[in-house]
């Protein structure tokens, strides 16, 4: 009977919260549109925890439950009195359907590009033998290799751009490993953790940071140096907690991986042509906007070059991971139809803050913004709560001998940067889940254990800094 509850749990529950009276839930002025809203997100949580069908299928699902139930262009039967207050306010067809083609994607698309061409032309191989070898042959220390060289570059490169190139290095090293080995696992996901945690090191190194800089202004100011100061140690003692993690949870039977690559880099006039748009593009990425151009529009060269220069071809583009960029663009349309329906600034709302001590606030804050990370982007998060999160911190009296708004604002940042339980929680979780070694159940222990040490450490260090600061 338990078999079976996995598929009737996604389809009943949503559908007992569609067809329910607005008087039984407990918000006030709760409108029609996010009802459905919420059903459609019960649906989406139910189906990516339980998968009773594919991942891939449930955020395609996603965008056609929005598209029929409130969108402007939704069933004639689902169109209600539009533009009434009780009704709510329903969202563009062309806004929903527009999350295929969202620049997130278009930073997936360069990505895979990238790591196709790698592979292609030898580069991933000869990469990891130069990166690789210092960290010796023991796949423990191999793993904390990957997961140093992917955390400094998020420190200052975009996560997802970063995961992409390094799952495309580890390609060769998960050729060795045998297919029943539990390090695989671990190898899969070292990357997405190390990204999503190196992140938090800078303030440019992750949006939710850069949005948390707008609100320590004056009395709150954090400088960069300052920032890292409390950031890099945070990266360090939890990427070394992560690190513990995994290669106890999946441990590996073998005892070494030999990479003993023979040959040089090739030094065709296409390989050159690899290599250079390669490295143009990191160092483009690297640069942040100094250039102009962020990180989406960067992403399009290496597309643009390869297909023009034929060394990708229309054999290749077969390769290209198309389930991905259908699971990221269903949560991109779940975390839009949460903010524009209202509902999350309504969930956010309805909690009484100010009527708790400020213990309460500080953890209660944290994990909220933990868990609506894990559902929608780390961005849209500290977009919805930064604002709430500051007016809360200025008014309330009994956080100032805690560090008042300034700590309730980074203890937010911090957890929105470390909801990373599911593979649509982060783009880095989604390309790595693509690699076909990580299930859904693993990537969540995973998640939900660093997400929560983290938390506690963020605690720590930010007490720590108010103390030195005072």
């Amino acid at each position: 009977m338990r078999h079976y509850f996995r598929y009737i749990f996604p389809i009943v529950i949503p559908l007992i919260v569609l067809f329910m009276p607005l008087s039984v839930f407990p918000f006030d002025g709760m409108t029609i549109v996010q009802q459905r809203v919420a059903a459609i997100f019960l649906f989406a949580a139910l189906s990516w925890v339980l998968e009773p069908i594919p991942i891939y299928a449930t955020s395609v699902a996603i965008i056609c439950f929005e598209l029929l139930l409130i969108s402007d262009k939704s069933l004639v039967w689902f169109t209600g009195q539009q533009g009434e207050a009780w009704y709510g306010t329903v969202m563009s067809h062309t806004e929903i359907m527009a999350t295929f083609a969202n620049p997130i994607i278009m930073l997936f698309l360069g990505g895979f590009f990238l790591a196709i061409a790698a592979t292609k032309y030898r580069l991933d191989i000869n990469l990891a033998r130069v990166l690789l070898k210092p960290f010796g042959e023991q796949p423990k220390y191999m793993i904390l290799g990957l997961m140093l060289i992917t955390a400094m570059f998020s420190m200052f490169m975009s996560n997802t751009a970063t995961t992409a190139m390094m799952l495309s290095i580890l390609a060769p090293v998960m050729a060795l490993l045998k297919p029943g080995d539990p390090s695989r696992t671990a190898f899969a996901l070292c990357i997405p953790l190390a990204a999503n945690i190196g992140g938090i090191g800078t303030p440019i190194g992750t949006p939710p940071n850069a949005i948390a800089l707008k609100y320590l202004q004056g009395s709150s100011n954090i400088s960069f140096g300052e920032w890292m100061a409390f950031g890099v140690p945070f990266v360090v003692i939890l990427m070394a907690f992560a690190w513990l993690f995994i290669i106890v949870l999946f441990p590996a039977k073998q005892k070494s991986i030999s990479l003993d690559i023979k040959g040089q880099f090739l030094k065709t006039p296409q390989a050159f042509v690899v290599y250079i748009t390669f490295i143009t593009t990191i160092v483009l990425w690297l640069m942040g906007g100094a250039h102009g151009m962020n990180s989406y529009t960067v992403a399009m060269i290496p597309v643009t070059v390869f297909l023009m220069t034929g060394i990708i071809n229309k054999e290749d583009l077969k390769q290209i991971s198309w389930d991905v960029l259908w699971l990221v663009s269903g949560g991109i349309a779940l975390g839009l139809a949460l903010d524009k329906s209202g509902l999350a600034a309504l969930l956010v709302y309805s909690i009484p803050f100010g009527n708790f001590s400020p213990y309460v606030v500080l953890v209660g804050a944290a994990l909220l913004s933990l868990l609506m990370a894990n559902f929608m982007s780390n961005t849209a998060t500290a977009n919805l709560l930064m604002p709430i999160m500051a007016a809360l911190g200025a008014s309330m009296s009994s956080l100032e001998g805690m560090g008042g708004q300034t700590t309730l604002i980074l203890l937010v940042t911090f957890a929105a940067s470390l909801g990373m339980a599911l593979p649509i929680s982060t783009p880095p979780n989604a390309l790595a889940h693509a690699t076909g070694h990580i299930q859904t159940s693993q990537m969540a222990k995973v998640g939900i254990f660093i997400g929560l040490l983290g938390i506690a450490l963020s605690f720590v260090l930010v007490a720590i800094l108010h103390i030195v600061k005072h």
